[in-house]
């Protein structure tokens, strides 16, 4: 079996594949023309609609799903969000009522968001959330074991995790305002290599959260791991993206470095939960409602 050091040493330094100008490159604000009305909508339609406080209950995350069900009869046109995401002990008041077809549940599970907590107790957390009807998980690497260079440790984790979740997508939580450039691009690799389906900047619980600067890192290890692997990998920044301007700046980066193909929600999430609102008066403005 191929190593973990092999696996990684494998891929471009990230001193040979991008530097502060590189970056920068890819970080340019985009123009006027990019709010038009289709990438408004299509920017809509990459939202997990995200509640993740200490005082989220039944209720407050029923009104996220009268929302969602509501949102077709409210802004015909436009697509609805991609997932509903909330804490484990509340996907199945998720389940109960969303009523969307194509809408997906999501968890965050592993003791998010410090990930500080035993192994057994994160994969019996992820079972127990797929179980009471979640279809995809978010989970944040051992940031600490990480940083002490226990990779072997935060491989075997994401393994493990995802060899519980079945056939429902697993979204890895890099936390990457604890990392360096280089570190983002190593933990980028290596949640890949343990299978991630996607990978995700923050948890929005650690400052700073996500950065242009790490979304473009990210993108270019999907680059690199799609090239050794033929197989695309989801990205998703998430925490602070509150504006029509966040999600266009992101979703450019996305465009400029991957390409189409990952602009659709299969590939491509932007996790918030006040960026709707601004997007749907984007939307409106553009289509005189």
């Amino acid at each position: 079996m191929e190593s973990l050091k092999h696996k990684i040493s494998s891929y471009p330094k990230p001193e040979d594949l991008f530097s502060k100008n590189i970056l920068k490159g890819y970080l340019a604000k985009p123009g006027a023309d990019f709010f038009n009305v289709d990438n408004l909508k299509k920017a809509f339609s990459l939202i997990d609609f995200t509640t993740l406080d200490v005082t989220d209950t039944k209720f407050k995350v029923g009104n996220l799903c009268r929302k969602v069900n509501s949102l077709a009869g409210i802004f015909p046109g436009v697509p609805n969000v991609a997932a509903i995401c909330v804490y484990p002990a509340l996907v199945g008041e998720v389940k109960k009522q969303l009523k969307v077809p194509g809408v997906q549940i999501a968890s965050v599970i592993g003791g998010f968001p410090a990930s500080q907590t035993f192994l057994e107790l994160k994969t019996l957390e992820a079972k127990m959330a797929i179980d009471a009807g979640a279809t995809e998980a978010d989970m944040v690497i051992s940031v600490g074991k990480f940083l002490e260079g226990n990779y072997q440790e935060v491989f075997d984790e994401i393994v493990a995790i995802k060899a519980v979740l079945g056939s429902a997508h697993l979204k890895v939580i890099l936390e990457t305002g604890a990392l360096n450039h280089e570190q983002i691009y190593h933990a980028s690799l290596l949640a890949m290599e343990a299978g991630a389906d996607f990978i995700k900047t923050s948890t929005g619980k650690f400052n700073p959260a996500a950065t242009p600067e790490a979304m473009a890192i990210m993108c270019l290890a999907i680059n690199e791991f799609q090239k050794k692997h033929k197989k695309k990998i989801g990205i998703k920044p998430a925490g602070g993206i509150a504006s029509a301007e966040d999600a266009m700046l992101y979703f450019s980066i996305v465009k400029n470095i991957l390409g189409d193909d990952w602009l659709n929600n299969k590939l491509f999430r932007i996790g918030a939960s006040r960026l709707a609102t601004k997007l749907l008066e984007k939307i409106s403005e553009q289509e005189g409602r």
